[in-house]
């Protein structure tokens, strides 16, 4: 019993004490604080806030809260009967993901949906279409992160020429093979959506909360079958 008064007691003179030196606390929390925040923008962990992209001459520009940026070549989709795509899958680096068909290209909306999945560009054409198919996806290789569509094109930079990649509609699957896997500048080089044939193009960050390079692959269409009923 004695021991527990002692003890209270020495927490009532320790509050007592603090509460007289509020100010030195106060400034010493702060200093934490900051130094912490310092420390994160250093090692680039802080996340980006949301950016509203103008539209440049030669494209349009996405930018995510979380600096997921690619530029688009602002020239129409091509007209057609194609498939929404709507699953993505690339065994040889272990990728599956559900694809979002969103029709607007407002950067808050494509952002939300980054948040669940991979995401097709509204003016991009659809499966079986002559043109560039193009697919966003975050990636992250953060322990801390939990959210596992941060983590959704995580590895592609691992892809190589010849690799197979699937995209399913909700009856048949259409195979890509692997021509290029590039890391380029994330604010510069236009991906464009007029091309011949029918090609296939990811695009991701190289890193969560990176600014300055993401990583695309480009394929090329090889062909497609209906899905078979189990």
């Amino acid at each position: 019993m004695e021991g527990l008064v002692r003890i209270t007691a020495r927490l009532v003179r320790a509050a007592r004490l603090a509460y007289t030196r509020k100010w030195t606390f106060l400034a010493l929390t702060l200093s934490v604080f900051l130094l912490s925040v310092y420390a994160l923008s250093v090692l680039g962990l802080l996340p980006d806030a949301p950016v509203a992209s103008a539209v440049p001459a030669d494209g349009i520009t996405l930018a995510s809260s979380t600096s997921l940026v690619a530029s688009v070549d602002a020239a129409p989709a091509l007209a057609g009967i194609g498939e929404d795509p709507v699953k993505i899958s690339i065994p040889v680096i272990n990728l599956s993901a559900t694809i979002a068909n969103p029709d607007t290209t407002d950067i808050a909306a494509l952002d939300a949906l980054l948040l669940k999945g991979a995401v097709r560009y509204p003016t991009s054409v659809k499966l079986g279409e002559d043109g560039n198919l193009i697919l966003f996806g975050h990636s992250s290789y953060l322990p801390v992160v939990r959210n596992q569509a941060y983590k959704t094109f995580d590895g592609i930079q691992k892809l190589h020429p010849g690799d197979t990649i699937t995209i399913y509609s909700s009856d048949a699957a259409y195979l890509y093979s692997v021509r290029s896997v590039e890391k380029e500048n994330a604010t510069s080089a236009a991906i464009p959506l007029s091309v011949s044939g029918k090609v296939l193009t990811l695009s991701t960050c190289d890193s969560f909360a990176a600014k300055t390079d993401r990583f695309v692959v480009t394929a090329d269409f090889v062909g497609s079958h209906p899905i078979t009923a189990s």
